[in-house]
């Protein structure tokens, strides 16, 4: 990333904060919010506070601090690989595995197992080298990782412009009806725990589609597919309309079935870069989560 950017308005009454994170999406919104405290994003040459409503033709400049060369460490950390070739990989990430380093966890992550299994990711540099998409370190199933930065950045442009199948099961608690549905309710930070996210107005757009599957007592079994990638989104979705993931502790409800939270990426499809030929793969519940829900009572 270039350390200075500069954006001409195309829009109004927009908070500032939002509309730079949006244009410059290697920035979270909150490191925006920092910069622009720091008086190191201005609007016209001069400063401004997150909340300023944007006006079409400001001129906002960016200058952003290059960031600190990370090195990352490869680990001999075993995988399931359901696909390889040259170009990616597609893998079964078991729960309790952290896709990336961050703060507090710098290692035993999927991150490093991509290194020790392809040593040439290291040569070709960035912060997240074959990293394209992201599970939470409890959620388990199926996730695409690249073996080179050029497959990297082509793999991530098919998730920006949504043009990949992302299929989960879920469990929640209630009886959840009609069995199908949509939810469509934007996503950002909370406000009052910033370590959590919640359906909010000035979030950013987020769609998800649920089928039911089965009704238990007291649960209800889905297919959840999701059209944008906001960071917990289904458990944030399904918290919203009354229905939290069973096992999820930050939004849902604690369960002595299951030891974690019940969402596993069960279908994944999207075209190869290099052939052009469109892969689908499947994967089943693993046996934390198909244990525990062979124990309910299923109701008509």
């Amino acid at each position: 990333m270039p350390s200075k950017i500069e954006i001409i308005s195309d829009a109004s009454e927009v908070r500032l904060d939002k509309y730079v994170a949006e244009k410059i999406p290697d920035l979270s919104r909150m490191r925006v919010r920092e910069l622009i405290d720091s008086g190191s994003i201005t609007v016209n040459g001069k400063t401004a506070k997150p909340s300023y409503l944007i006006k079409t033709g400001d001129r906002i400049v960016a200058d952003v601090p290059p960031p600190p060369p990370t090195v990352h460490v490869a680990e001999n950390i075993p995988l399931k690989i359901i696909y390889e070739d040259d170009s990616l990989a597609v893998i079964d990430k078991p729960p309790g595995l952290t896709t990336h380093p961050a703060p507090g966890h710098p290692d035993g992550t999927l991150l490093n197992a991509l290194l020790g299994r392809y040593p040439e990711l290291s040569e070709g540099g960035g912060e997240r080298p074959g990293i394209v998409h992201r599970l939470d370190k409890d959620t388990s199933g199926l996730m695409v990782v690249a073996r080179s930065r050029e497959i990297q950045g082509a793999l991530s442009e098919q998730f920006k412009e949504r043009q990949v199948t992302k299929v989960y099961l879920v469990l929640v608690r209630g009886k959840l009806e009609p069995k199908t549905g949509i939810i469509e309710a934007a996503i950002g930070r909370s406000m009052i725990d910033r370590k959590k996210m919640a359906v909010s107005e000035t979030g950013r757009e987020a769609k998800s589609l649920y089928r039911v599957i089965q009704h238990f007592k007291g649960y209800t079994l889905l297919e959840v597919r999701i059209f944008t990638g906001r960071t917990h989104q289904i458990r944030v979705h399904l918290a919203a309309i009354g229905f939290p993931v069973i096992g999820d502790q930050t939004y849902g409800v604690a369960s002595e079935f299951f030891p974690r939270q019940f969402l596993h990426s069960h279908r994944l499809s999207f075209t190869h870069p290099k052939t052009g030929n469109t892969l689908s793969f499947t994967s089943e519940l693993p046996p934390d989560l198909s244990d525990g829900l062979a124990g309910l009572t299923p109701i008509p």
